[in-house]
């Protein structure tokens, strides 16, 4: 089957990032707006796509898209897309919805019309006037903004970011797909030195080990779609096969992950271990402190706390700027930090180079870059 259209959804202000990742996956046709990245692709496209994209929240198949202004026109519309070459007799399917500034305000009631659309054209499919729902499972999705509904089935189940390595997390842990949009987001590389002065449960210095070695974030995990039998056994094989052999096994990554926690050192080890990558890291209980290192032009980024609540703020502030003396010293670096705190530039002691608006779950946070000097040629 071709000319499948694909949704990769993001958190907002990752959209420029996940296309980028789409995009360099050799995807086509790729479009950024709101949240949402469209591309177009065939079947293997959504394995590929489910194993691959570090950023990305969802991978949604886009079934229709449609202006409906009352709920005949839902319904009509609804039944007239092709569901049946996508929901097997026996399939299991649920209705989700949102509805934002459109007619059909009621979530409840447009997620019950599509379903009623979906059983009618399924039963005129299959000639039954009953389903089992004992099979494979969809999620399909009624999504209204100014009267343009758009319907999708979700091709991957859990989001994108548990990608299966994290058993066990520590207070405030930082999504892996947000992680790993951090690194995307900075100068590092794999011949450079990184290092987490906060690891806490060891997110992101295992998310730059897995792009390091070239690793499949989604490798070690299940997704809705593998049991559906339009895509079939064989081209999920044929993706997590090509996946395996991706990975390089030879690099030599210099990656630091530190933290005042012993206990989070020792989730962290657990989480590197369930990766894959436990042999890349190098972990270390240790408070903030000036920083000795030898090697040059390597990058910081960390999720220091943020002092949410007030009883926190001197406390965190003292932190910052112990932050940035001790940042200082490492004059050839590139340093990168997340946080909630607005006033983050003045107790640091220095304007962010560039300044990238994102959120951590729901919380507003800036990403605050700072850009060492570029390496030579021969680094």
């Amino acid at each position: 089957m071709k000319d499948i259209k694909l949704i990769a959804t993001s958190t907002f202000g990752l959209e420029a990032v996940v296309k980028r990742e789409i995009i360099n996956l050799g995807f086509e046709n790729v479009k950024a707006e709101n949240a949402l990245i469209t591309f177009d692709g065939d079947l293997s496209s959504i394995p590929k796509a489910n194993l691959w994209l570090r950023s990305a929240d969802r991978i949604l198949l886009k079934m229709g898209e449609f202006k409906a202004l009352t709920f005949d026109e839902l319904f009509e519309k609804t039944k007239a897309l092709p569901w049946e070459k996508w929901i097997t007799q026996d399939g299991k399917f649920t209705v989700t919805g949102k509805s934002v500034k459109s007619k059909l305000f009621s979530v409840s009631d447009c997620q019950a019309i599509v379903k009623k659309a979906v059983v009618e054209k399924l039963k005129t499919k299959y000639n039954v006037d009953w389903f089992p729902e004992t099979g494979p499972e969809y999620t399909i999705q009624v999504s209204l903004l100014n009267d343009i509904a758009t319907l999708t089935i979700d091709t991957s189940g859990d989001g994108l970011h548990k990608r299966g390595y994290r058993e066990k997390s520590v207070q405030a842990p930082i999504k892996e797909t947000l992680a790993a949009a951090l690194i995307m987001l900075s100068y590092w590389r794999k011949d450079r030195t990184l290092l987490d002065v906060f690891c806490g449960s060891g997110t992101i210095p295992i998310e730059a080990a897995l792009i390091g070695k070239n690793i499949a974030p989604g490798l070690n995990r299940k997704f809705a779609s593998e049991n559906w039998p339009t895509i079939g056994a064989d081209i999920w094989k044929h993706e997590r096969v090509s996946a395996l052999k991706a990975i390089d096994q030879d690099v030599n990554l210099k990656i630091h992950a530190w933290d005042m926690d012993e206990e989070a050192i020792e989730v962290a080890k657990e989480n590197a271990f369930e990766a894959g990558v436990d042999d890349c890291i190098d972990f270390r209980a240790k408070k903030l402190s000036p920083i000795d290192f030898k090697e040059d032009y390597g990058v910081i980024i960390c999720n220091p706390p943020y002092g949410e609540r007030l009883s926190q703020i001197d406390e965190v502030e003292s932190l910052y700027k112990d932050m940035g003396k001790y940042f200082k010293a490492l004059d050839t670096w590139s340093k990168y930090i997340i946080t909630s705190y607005e006033d983050f530039e003045r107790v640091y002691g220095k304007r962010a180079d560039k300044k990238r608006k994102l959120y951590n779950g729901r919380i507003k946070v800036d990403y605050y870059q700072y850009f060492g000097p570029r390496p030579p040629k021969d680094f």
